[in-house]
């Protein structure tokens, strides 16, 4: 009895021991770090490869490239040829390996399609529970750079070039930009300092960058408390398409449709609003804007009339909402009978260019949609009145024509008219 229990708690020792050995080699590794030895010897699954499954040993003298991507990631499938041609061109010199954590069906199902068919000649980790935990991060594409041994870089994609690798290779200054990928659960650049000030509590942020934040991708997010929004930030995007989002979020406020039919440039070299295209499709890092603001939660309701006039006062160009008489296409009904009448239930509400359905829905929603269709060149106002919700459905649209024949028979109709409405007006800033 005595030997049993000596040789179970022998066991239990046996399992913590092994439990934290396992845990230490997962532990994230660090620029400068040298990676664990369960880096090269821990075997993975791998697709398009005649083994199921390999490991790094003897890769250990090469430059590696870790290249994490998943299968709904455009970005990282624009970048396989690139990475394919510099395989390639390095040879044994360079090991770059496309690593997914999405299991092997659905990898295998993704390359047997006819979009993946083009990429069926990379070689991808699957399934991964290796090297996400050794070198974490928010989002793809993402790109670990090993040489010697250590994690050299953390980068974007963009940063894999034949350049940057020969240098690399050569032991020059790379002029590699290391990525720490950030997230949107924090204000942009905050110091985590902030957080062990203790009874210290934020009441207004602010942040207004120009050029790529590279540990951030492109896009937005929201700051909430319940059903509030008291904060909003803007990652690596054009000017023009801030102001237009700040803008049409105050148009929803006040129950309007915002498209870019309501919006007036008046500058003299607009392209340097938008988005600057290189010869690849991709776009100059130099022109891109991040923006951040939070207000306190009493100020909830003005969060976006004061993020256009914030952004406004610091951006080299001012965006306001104003009046101005312009020619639109007015929403009327033309006779006083009510065939929008609801028959309630439950709301649906479905708009396509074959077939729009709405069921005990907002008009709104219609009008909204209607503005989107770039084949209707004036912005549509709704002149008719109704408040409340509605049942409509219409059938195949395409341009004015039809969508005014497919609203004659609820005795609606769109006449263009020259009315005095908002519109987003972006101006040059006078210079002294």
């Amino acid at each position: 009895m005595k030997n049993i229990f000596c040789r179970g708690i022998l066991s239990l020792v046996f399992t913590l021991v092994a439990a934290t050995t396992s845990v230490a080699q997962n532990k994230s590794v660090k620029v400068g770090e040298s990676l664990p030895e369960s880096f090269w010897t821990t075997s993975f699954q791998v697709v398009n490869h005649p083994q199921k499954t390999l490991n790094l040993s003897d890769d250990k003298n090469k430059l590696i490239l870790l290249d994490f991507w998943n299968t709904w990631c455009s970005a990282c499938l624009k970048a396989f040829p690139k990475m394919e041609l510099l395989k390639e061109q390095f040879g044994d010199k360079v090991k770059i390996l496309a690593v997914s954590n999405q299991d092997r069906q659905t990898l295998e199902k993704f390359f047997a399609s006819k979009n993946g068919q083009r990429f069926n000649n990379v070689v991808s980790v699957a399934g991964d529970q290796l090297f996400h935990p050794l070198f974490p991060h928010q989002g793809v594409p993402y790109v670990v750079w090993i040489k010697d041994g250590k994690l050299l870089s953390t980068t974007d994609g963009a940063q894999v070039n034949e350049n940057t690798i020969r240098k690399v290779l050569g032991g020059e200054s790379s002029g590699l930009q290391t990525v720490i990928q950030m997230s949107r659960e924090r204000p942009l650049m905050l110091s985590e300092d902030f957080d062990r000030e203790k009874g210290l509590s934020m009441i207004n942020y602010s942040l207004f960058a120009k050029g790529r934040i590279r540990g951030m991708g492109f896009g937005s997010g929201f700051r909430r408390s319940g059903n509030q929004i008291y904060g909003r930030q803007f990652t690596n995007l054009s000017l023009l398409e801030i102001f237009s989002t700040l803008a049409d979020e105050i148009f929803q406020m006040r129950k309007e449709s915002f498209s870019e039919k309501r919006r007036i440039v008046e500058v003299q070299n607009p392209a340097v609003l938008d988005y600057i295209k290189k010869a690849d499709g991709s776009v100059e890092d130099g022109n891109l804007y991040s923006y951040e603001y939070i207000v306190p939660l009493s100020k909830a309701d003005s969060l976006y009339p004061l993020m256009l006039k914030n952004i406004s006062e610091y951006a080299d160009y001012s965006a306001t909402i104003e009046k101005r008489k312009v020619r639109c296409l007015v929403l009327k009904r033309t006779s006083s009978t009510d065939k929008l009448r609801t028959k309630e239930g439950p709301t649906r509400f479905s708009f396509s260019m074959t077939e729009t359905i709405l069921k005990n829905a907002s008009l709104y929603k219609l009008v909204n949609n209607l503005n989107a269709i770039p084949a209707v060149s004036l912005p549509i106002v709704d002149d008719t009145g109704i408040t409340g919700n509605v049942d409509l459905t219409m059938g195949t649209i395409s341009d004015v024509a039809s969508i005014r024949k497919a609203l004659s028979k609820y005795d609606l109709d769109l006449q263009e008219e020259e009315r005095e409405i908002d519109m987003l007006i972006i101006r040059d800033k006078l210079k002294n």
